[in-house]
């Protein structure tokens, strides 16, 4: 029964959550370059 947890989490659970996780901040440094303008000199 333990390894069929490990199993799922393995192979489902934290694959989405990896994936969320980078979705996330590219959408967060998406929002934040669309207020303060792309990096740079000025």
């Amino acid at each position: 029964m333990e390894a069929v947890a490990f199993a799922i989490l393995a192979v489902l659970i934290w694959p989405i959550i990896a994936v969320g996780v980078v979705a996330g901040w590219g959408f967060l440094v998406w929002m934040y370059y669309l207020f303060t303008g792309p990096p740079g000199p000025v």
